[in-house]
């Protein structure tokens, strides 16, 4: 058993440390196989999630294999040592559990909500998936080809295109390719690269487990060191930060389109940083919702967009602020514009009540969707890759509460607004 020692909330996670917080103990343990785990307490709830992060991503990809990542989670279930691709799917369905995979830049994920008593019997079929895999020939080829159908989908998805060319500009040339490959990369991706990739980087070392619900932790931790034990090297891998410089860029592409596409981001705040929260409001303000101003103040009052939104993300280690919307040619420079008087604005005449709509509209969703059980697990395993250690609900509520008008003002003026990436699509260049 791995025994879990008590320790101060929020203190480096050292061996297995089990944090007290309102009644709900954390246990976070580093397993002898290499393994993160950690765990959420809930004995009132009705069900267990898991979720099994595998930390790995572009930047493990050869820039000639990129996509090969994706195509290695969507084979992983189609067969293992034990099961074919429909017996796994018809064993997870015989203990009713949902599951799901993805994956993206830095790491690929499995989640699992299943009943209590499951919960061992479903984290056994995730370690056949992860662990004893055998990527048949025609599964690999299926998903390479249903990889090459998206890519020349993309070309009817313009805000998708958008996607792919301000996240090159922002994340640089290697954490900004695209996932999904290039027509050239997905030909190179054989079934034994498929296999020799998942060989490289698939290891206990890279591997985070995180659960909520009505557990023994103690007990669960024992049975996930048992189901990873040997699989690949036990080195503590893939938790570097993201590498890339913020770079202002311009770039458009011209494509037949009646609406007019356009993207900006700017350098935001890592999820770790004191003030993460109080960019979460400034969003908020800006984005959240009908009563947000980008919505009443772009699109209702003006008529400039058919669609405008803000929101941010955070490769680990680093932030991005990002602002999109569609609007026609002609009206493309005057967009522009109002997105940035907007972001200005906030610094300019920001008023409590606006404050407050965006911090407790945030409180409330934290109250409510963030409190479903998957939540939590979800919620602890970002902790993991973002601060590597349990940081909790209740700390991010805490920091949420302790927003006000006067930071969320002085933050504003202090963004980097002469540091842009802006991207274009449509008819015209700006």
């Amino acid at each position: 058993m791995f025994r879990a020692d008590h320790a101060e909330p929020g203190a480096p996670a050292t061996g297995s440390d089990r944090v007290a917080r309102s009644g709900s103990p954390f246990f976070h343990s580093s397993l002898p196989s290499g393994v993160e785990f950690a765990a959420d307490v809930l004995p009132q709830r009705q069900t267990v999630a898991l979720v099994f992060r595998m930390l790995c991503g572009l930047v493990d990809e050869p820039e000639e294999l990129t996509g090969v990542g994706e195509i290695v989670e969507n084979a992983l279930s189609k067969g293992t040592h034990r099961f074919s691709g429909q017996e796994l799917a018809d064993a997870f369905d015989r203990l009713g559990a949902q599951w799901a995979s993805a994956s993206g830049r830095q790491s690929m994920l499995v989640r699992v909500l299943c009943l209590p008593e499951f919960m061992l019997d479903a984290t056994d079929l995730v370690a056949e998936m992860i662990c004893r895999p055998t990527f048949p020939d025609d599964a690999c080829r299926v998903a390479v080809e249903l990889a090459q159908q998206e890519l020349r989908q993309l070309e009817d998805e313009p805000q998708d295109l958008l996607r792919i060319i301000i996240q090159r500009l922002t994340l640089g040339p290697t954490l900004g390719r695209h996932p999904g490959g290039t027509p050239e990369s997905l030909a190179r991706l054989t079934p034994e690269v498929v296999r020799a990739h998942w060989r490289r980087v698939y290891h206990a070392g890279r591997l985070q487990v995180t659960a909520a619900g009505p557990i023994d932790p103690d007990k669960l931790a024992a049975h996930v060191e048992r189901c990873f034990a040997g699989l690949g090297s036990s080195k503590r891998e893939g938790r570097d930060p993201a590498q890339f410089e913020f770079t202002p860029a311009r770039q458009h592409r011209h494509k037949e389109l009646e609406q007019q596409y356009l993207a900006l981001t700017l350098p935001g705040l890592p999820r770790e940083h004191d003030d993460f929260a109080v960019e979460q409001v400034l969003l908020g303000v800006l984005s959240g919702g009908m009563s947000g101003r980008l919505f009443t103040e772009v699109r209702e009052k003006q008529g400039l967009v058919y669609w405008v939104g803000a929101w941010h993300e955070q490769p680990r280690g680093k932030g991005v602020l990002h602002l999109g919307a569609s609007t026609t040619p002609e009206r493309s420079d005057r967009t522009y514009e109002t997105l940035l008087r907007e972001l200005r604005r906030v610094g300019e005449d920001l008023a409590e009540a606006e404050t407050v709509r965006a911090r407790d509209g945030l409180i409330a969703q934290f109250e409510t969707e963030d409190d479903l059980t998957r939540a939590h697990a979800a919620g602890l395993g970002d902790d993991l890759f973002h601060f590597g250690r349990p940081v909790g609900r209740e700390a991010k509520l805490d920091a949420l509460r302790a927003v006000t008008l006067d930071r969320v003002i002085a933050y504003a003026r202090r963004l980097p607004l002469d540091q842009l990436c802006v991207a274009t699509l449509g008819l015209r260049a700006m």
